[in-house]
């Protein structure tokens, strides 16, 4: 627990650990403030974090990637358009 001193215009500043980071400031509570790290997700991409299948395949794809396990066979493109159909 550190204490820190607010200035005359309501600011605090909380260290290097916090530098160019985003934070959420919890303060429902009027007694106490609550600072968190936070990452955030832009909401277009937010379904891929709610899809566990999903999640799994592209933690396999970077997986493969990293590992230079590439596809031998170009991808069939029109196959695709018509499963997407």
């Amino acid at each position: 627990m550190t204490t820190k001193t607010v200035d005359s215009k309501g600011r605090i500043t909380l260290g290097r650990d916090f530098a160019n980071q985003t934070v959420v400031v919890d303060d429902s509570n009027p007694n106490q403030l609550v600072i968190r790290k936070m990452v955030l997700i832009p909401a277009e991409e937010a379904w891929l974090y709610q899809n566990p299948t999903a999640m799994q395949s592209l933690r396999e794809g970077l997986q493969q990637a990293a590992g230079r396990q590439f596809s031998h066979a170009p991808p069939d493109v029109d196959a695709d358009a018509d499963d997407a159909e």
